[in-house]
């Protein structure tokens, strides 16, 4: 039942004649229980353990002998030394009385078991022999059970090592050190957390750098874009419904806070989120419980909210758009991502770090960026935060080749004029400079008018209304853009 190999026993035993009794017992075994060592007090036994890591599976210990150390103490050592060799007391204690202290000290001290010495009149066994050999079996299933436990946390820390390498903040600016303070003052504590800063500064980023950092991160991290979902399907994303809850409702569905049970929920562009919804949002942050479609008891959830906006929700309360008391509950801790602009002396380490990875991506060789086309690119505003300057550096790696120089830049960045007129309005100006090609063009438009709209426009909701999108579609284009 548990392979071939043998169950290795070390035997502390100051008594020759129980541990005669002990071999006695375990004889029948045919050598399935192999008794290692023998030694007859505590320190001998803790030496023995110290040197050979995984010699033993099981230490079957008489709670009294010799030496000094003995007993709840003994068993503590071992444990200290390897917290899955499991350990079976026997002991003569226990003849007369039913000690249940005795028994609780014993399992607090990290024992798996214990039994009473029989009489020394009954040579054969230590104790009876079908009980006996159980709990060494189980206990040896105990151990198994516990290196696979071991096992598979040290598979899961990699893995979160990995993605963590994948989700690196670039960048050894004062803002960028300031950024990873807060982060880890944010990992250790488990309440609520604001990030605010512009677009494309990397608040997801932000969120995942604390989530997996975080006890919780070994559990789910669920994002969710407040602005793509349809207002009348936020409450069953959400909190999910149950099977024919209403018209359509074929199959249960699990909502997003179910899916982040005991993880943490990543609540993007949360100023979208509708008033009725905030209600919604406020009642399972103070009670913990959501309530399901089709379902009369509430579920009880352990979700960690870290929220995101690129809005001034302090603004969106006054105005009435956003709920004061879910505000407060949402900035419980506040990490503010800093606009690039604030740290040009970073976007060179960014730049070789999106040339490298997107050329890797596209299987091409890593261009070279002149200095002087690179000092174009560091002194450049960057609206777009560091999702535009990505989304410039694969525009360049696709229409340059060889030395990005000046020119090149110049194009993908400058040479695509579109700014409000005087009156307000947009306009578009050219020169014989600026030819690109009719694709580039177009997506420089939308761009450009994308971008305008938005700053003419209260919310998202409300560009994608005065464009005639829904809101779905305005945000994944705002997404291919680099400008959400």
């Amino acid at each position: 039942m548990f392979g071939e190999n043998p169950i290795h026993i070390l035997l502390i035993e100051d008594e020759e004649y129980d541990v005669r009794r002990v071999m006695n017992t375990l004889q029948p075994l045919g050598g399935r229980v192999v008794i290692r060592d023998i030694v007859s007090d505590g320190n001998a036994a803790l030496d023995l353990i110290r040197a050979g890591k995984d010699r033993y599976d099981i230490v079957i210990m008489d709670f009294q002998i010799s030496g000094g150390l003995m007993g709840e103490q003994l068993i503590r050592e071992i444990r200290k030394l390897d917290a899955s060799l499991q350990i079976i007391v026997i002991t003569k204690m226990t003849i007369n009385i039913t000690d249940f202290e005795f028994a609780s000290g014993l399992m607090k001290a990290g024992a798996f078991w214990y039994c009473t010495k029989y009489p020394v009149d009954i040579e054969e066994h230590i104790y009876q022999p079908t009980d006996f050999i159980l709990s060494i079996f189980n206990a040896y299933e105990k151990r198994l059970l516990e290196h696979e436990q071991v096992r598979s946390k040290r598979k899961f820390a990699r893995t979160i090592e990995n993605i963590l390498a994948g989700k690196q903040l670039l960048g050894a600016s004062p803002a960028m050190e300031e950024l990873r303070r807060e982060i880890a003052k944010c990992a250790e504590s488990g309440a609520q957390v604001l990030v605010t800063g512009p677009s494309g500064t990397g608040k997801e980023l932000v969120a995942q750098n604390i989530h997996y950092t975080s006890q919780r991160r070994f559990e789910n991290f669920v994002p969710v874009n407040c602005g793509s979902l349809p207002h009348e399907l936020i409450e069953s994303e959400l909190f999910g419904y149950e099977k024919g809850a209403f018209t359509g409702a074929n199959v249960r569905k699990l909502g997003l806070f179910e899916v982040a049970n005991h993880g943490t929920l990543f609540l993007d562009e949360i100023s979208e989120l509708p008033l009725q919804a905030q209600v919604k949002l406020l009642r399972v942050i103070q009670e913990g419980e959501i309530e399901k479609i089709g379902r009369t008891e509430k579920i009880k959830v352990d979700v960690r909210i870290i929220a995101a906006t690129n809005t001034d929700l302090e603004r969106e309360v006054q105005i009435g758009r956003f709920r004061e008391d879910l505000f407060y509950r949402m900035n419980v801790l506040h990490v503010l991502a800093p606009a690039l602009c604030e740290h040009r002396e970073d976007i060179p380490a960014l730049i070789d770090h999106f040339m490298k990875t997107l050329s890797m991506e596209a299987n091409r060789a890593t261009p070279v960026i002149a200095p002087d086309a690179e000092r174009v690119l560091v002194q450049h505003d960057w609206p777009g935060n560091v999702r535009e300057l990505r989304n410039v550096l694969q525009r360049l790696l696709f229409d340059s080749e060889g030395v990005i120089g000046v020119p090149q830049v110049e194009r993908a960045l400058g040479r695509r004029p579109q700014a409000p007129s005087a009156e307000g309005g947009f306009s578009v100006t050219l020169d014989d400079g600026s030819i690109v090609s009719w694709r580039q063009m177009e997506r420089t438009v939308r761009e450009k008018y994308f971008r305008f709209v938005r700053t003419h426009s209260a919310t998202n909701a409300d560009a994608a209304k005065k464009l005639g999108l829904a809101p779905p579609n305005y945000h994944r284009m705002c997404k291919e853009l680099g400008i959400k």
